[in-house]
């Protein structure tokens, strides 16, 4: 049975204290809306319609950078969660099968519970996600019969009695969609907020002869984000559970409390990061990688047995192969770092494509950019290149060339051939000394001069 997300993104988020709609701040950077699209979309969802309100084109141009398939819709008045979906009917038109309803707020939902509720929506009309906190606090509560879901009262509307039930209400729900807007047709704003509340189609359901189940997860999958303290403690949350899988996997993190991951990190068996390594997006380690302390990957890939560090820093379009060689405060950025190659101190590559085994000297630049354009800079296999050696893009330097140190390098360079492109050096005798006695004695007369 085919299954379509409708994830709720309406919401203005006050207590951020932001100019920015909530779903758009980020954990792991990525936006909270991410994360639960990204939950839903292993569903393989037939559609996926995101509700927005506050901040709606911030929200849209968001939507399309995660997924060009989904589809924005707005609530223009925002009378509550009930309310909220039924924005998204026009948009179902024609969709069959299950309805999921999400927040995106609520970055943590895993796939395998989403997977659980389709498959209790064979056995009942509606299902919703339930989970036992430590403090139920101002939750709404599941009430049940045996097995059965009775209605989930709001805490707002609850009896003393009802508020002592320690099951809780997520707000997630899993419907027939065809019986989904039946149902909220009958919902009504008769309650102490005066809102169409989505949790209202459990009890409009069992009037109705419809059968409702729950499915439990753990509280952590629950945690919304309402503040900047809410949202701390997620990007605390998604490190702890990160660091753990990753250690799981067979990662060694010698400080793993030092190491922060994006959303889709992903690390191999046998690589070892060493403290304060930080991952940005699109970062993918091979096994038996190494990357060392205090260097910054992102958009990159780093293959078998190659070394990143420390204080390394690799950009978007940074491509190391086998073995090679990334050291201490240099910078890569758009280029391919050839097997076995080295970049080892202080070298800036930018634009680049360094041949397998080449050698890059100490405080190398690629002068890449020209004001307007990106150039290249293409250096053989095997080549050496000179320590503080400038190569003015578009240049090649050939297999098993050399450049000598301290040369600017602005024509190609043939295969095996020596370049040097400086200035003669010339002494003059005694100069230095001339011209610093002269120095001082300017320096001493100033002061007599005060």
């Amino acid at each position: 049975m085919s299954t379509s997300l409708i994830i709720l993104a309406a919401g203005q988020g006050t207590r951020m204290q932001s100019d920015m709609p909530k779903v758009l701040h980020r954990i792991a950077h990525a936006p909270l809306l991410a994360h639960a699209m990204h939950a839903g979309a292993a569903l393989e969802p037939e559609r996926v319609i995101v509700v927005a309100g506050h901040g709606a084109e911030l929200v849209e141009a968001a939507v399309a950078e995660i997924d060009k398939t989904a589809q924005v819709v707005i609530q223009e008045d925002r009378l509550g969660t009930g309310h909220a979906v039924l924005q998204a009917r026009d948009a179902m038109k024609g969709a069959e099968g299950n309805a999921i309803i999400l927040y995106g707020d609520t970055p943590f939902i895993q796939p395998e519970t989403l997977a659980a509720m389709t498959e209790a929506r064979s056995r009942h009309a509606v299902v919703v996600l339930g989970f036992e906190p430590e403090d139920p606090a101002r939750y709404g509560r599941l009430f049940m019969d045996g097995d059965s879901l009775e209605a989930i009262v709001e805490y707002k509307d609850a009896t003393e009695a009802q508020r002592a039930i320690p099951l809780c209400n997520s707000g997630v729900i899993c419907a027939d969609l065809r019986q989904l807007f039946s149902l909220l047709d009958e919902v009504g704003n008769d309650n102490a907020a005066g809102e169409y509340y989505l949790t209202d189609i459990v009890a409009i359901a069992r009037q109705q002869g419809l059968s409702c189940g729950v499915v439990r997860c753990d509280e952590a999958e629950t945690m919304g984000v309402n503040s900047r303290a809410d949202l701390a403690a997620a990007e605390a949350a998604f490190q702890a559970r990160k660091r753990a899988e990753a250690l799981e996997n067979g990662v060694t993190l010698t400080a793993p409390e030092t190491v922060h991951f994006a959303w889709d990190t992903w690390v191999g068996r046998d690589a070892t990061v060493e403290p304060f390594v930080v991952f940005g997006p699109g970062v993918t380690v091979e096994t038996g990688a190494q990357i060392r302390a205090f260097s910054h990957l992102e958009g990159c890939h780093v293959s078998t047995g190659a070394q990143v560090g420390p204080y390394a820093r690799l950009r978007p379009g940074a491509e190391l192969a086998n073995n090679a060689k990334v050291g201490n405060f240099c910078e890569v950025k758009n280029a391919e770092i050839g097997e076995g190659a080295k970049v080892n101190h202080l070298s800036y590559i930018g634009d680049a494509s360094i041949g397998e085994a080449a050698n890059i000297g100490a405080g190398t630049i690629t002068c890449n950019y020209d004001g307007v354009f990106k150039h290249r800079t293409e250096v053989g296999a095997r080549a050496f290149i000179g320590s503080n050696t400038m190569l003015v893009a578009p240049v090649t330097v050939g297999a098993e060339a050399l450049t000598a140190s301290g040369s600017v390098i602005t024509e190609d360079v043939p295969a095996g051939d020596l370049a040097l492109g400086r200035s003669r050096q010339a002494n003059k005798p005694g100069l230095a000394r001339k011209l610093m006695d002269r120095l001082r004695a300017a320096k001493a007369a100033k002061q007599e001069s005060k």
